[in-house]
């Protein structure tokens, strides 16, 4: 393909004309998409505070734990969805079918193997989170549950990948939406009872999510193979090629995870109490970070589109604008948090917990803005394959968080209340990430892919 071909297509797309129109039609599908897993995320924890905060803490410790053991394993999706998009722009088709097939295929595989190496360490890993005995009682049994849905959450992170590389953001929100309506429909039933459905308590929650993740990974599965088709036989001989490309996600997203993961854990030995006004601070900033993330994920294709097409200044325009609509809607969301503190508390906090609560939501309110441009930035470096740069941003906001938390956890043993003290890391960690982020891009700092390109003679 020319490159004088690539150029064309890359000017007929409809972002060259009406920028902010497209990047709002392909954000609203992916707003939504994100969106149903913290609401579901948001319904368990409705039902399951009913049981008692020493049930709702050990909800938030083992999704954190699951959230922190599957991100770790997103290059399957972003690595897809940024090689889908740069293959589009260069018009590969048989480049775009191997590596969702590749994905796919290891994503079953790793998810089953990290069911079955995670099974017998249930009891120590929930010791590690918790130090209550029934806390740590209704940890293991709800992962001894969920991690019959490992294969099924990444096969659905490559197969959402490899869609939104293509541009088709509609379908993972129907998956979305319907696993995770699912969830939410089989929770009451599970968890209460009714009939001659048994209680199942916190055990219900979670066979709830997975009966919802695996329909949603086959229908997931299906649409890849309807938008782009699977190649006949998995190219194994590039699993390499993939493994390098996600060497530097893998230890970014570990590294991320790794602060979230200590910083709940922080909170959760502080007490059930603590755990739990933290767990419903924690699910509202999951929410907000999957809307964020809805401007990076666009941002990754068409920089990943248009990077493939050789036309960098219109990638830089897509940055720019993602930027602005993400920012913009982080200084909403921090209204929108600092009204709503009293109905939040309300519906999430178990009364127990309520005097913890306050504080450590408007700090969290406070750094909305700088967490839209930490998302967004992470988006736009995804499209350029800028892997290793994010890597080393995120080596130095999670080295000074894990420093501060560390500081708090002997400020904790001294009898001093530290889940203020939580969020105001978070909130350090938010602003490293951010400055990273924005820096590559204005003025482009180092070996910046999207630098500003001098005039064409």
């Amino acid at each position: 393909m020319s490159s004088a071909s690539l150029e064309s297509d890359a000017d007929r797309h409809p972002f060259v004309s009406r920028p902010h129109r497209t990047l709002v039609v392909l954000t609203i599908p992916v707003l939504f998409s994100m969106l149903a897993e913290p609401v579901a995320g948001l319904v368990d924890t409705f039902f399951v505070a009913r049981l008692g905060a020493a049930e709702l803490a050990a909800l938030g410790a083992a999704t954190t734990l699951l959230s922190s053991l599957f991100w770790v394993f997103n290059f399957l999706g972003i690595g897809t969805q940024t090689e889908v998009a740069h293959a589009l722009g260069q018009r590969d088709t048989h480049a775009a079918r191997d590596a969702a097939s590749l994905a796919l295929a290891l994503a079953f595989g790793i998810g089953a193997a990290l069911a079955l190496l995670l099974w017998p360490l249930l009891g120590p890993l929930s010791a590690f989170m918790a130090d209550d005995p029934p806390v740590r009682d209704a940890m293991e049994t709800y992962l001894a549950v969920r991690l019959l849905s490992a294969p099924a959450v990444l096969m659905t992170l490559a197969a959402f990948g490899a869609l939104r590389g293509l541009q088709e953001m509609r379908t993972p929100l129907w998956v979305a939406s319907a696993a995770n309506l699912v969830n939410a429909g089989l929770d009451p039933l599970l968890i209460f009872g009714a009939g001659p459905v048994p209680a199942l308590g916190v055990a219900g929650a979670a066979w709830a999510s997975v009966v919802g993740q695996w329909l949603g990974a086959l229908w997931a599965l299906a649409a890849v193979r309807k938008h782009l088709g699977l190649a006949a036989r998995v190219p194994w001989g590039d699993a390499p090629g993939l493994f390098v490309v996600g060497r530097d996600l893998f230890l970014r997203t570990g590294l991320l995870t790794l602060f979230l993961l200590l910083a709940t854990r922080t909170a959760t030995r502080l007490g059930a109490d603590a755990g739990a006004a933290h767990q419903a601070v924690r699910q509202v900033w999951l929410l907000t970070a999957f809307l964020l993330d809805s401007f990076a994920a666009t941002a990754q294709s068409l920089v990943g589109f248009f990077l493939g097409a050789t036309r960098v200044t219109l990638a830089r325009r897509v940055a720019a604008i993602a930027c602005a609509w993400g920012l913009a809607t982080g200084v909403l969301f921090a209204g929108c948090m600092f009204a709503g503190e009293a109905l939040t508390a309300s519906l999430l906090v178990p009364p127990s917990a309520r005097s913890l609560f306050p504080t450590a939501w408007y700090l969290l309110a406070a750094a909305q803005p700088l967490n839209a441009l930490s998302f967004v930035t992470d988006g736009i470096h995804w499209g350029t394959r800028d892997y290793a740069y994010l890597r080393n941003a995120m080596l130095t906001a999670t080295g000074t968080g894990l420093a501060l938390l560390w500081g708090l956890s002997l400020l904790a043993a001294l009898g001093g209340e530290s889940l203020t003290g939580v969020w105001g890391v978070t909130g350090v960690w938010i602003s490293v990430r951010a400055g990273f982020g924005v820096a590559r891009i204005w003025p482009g700092i180092g070996k910046a892919p999207l630098r500003a390109q001098p005039p064409r003679p």
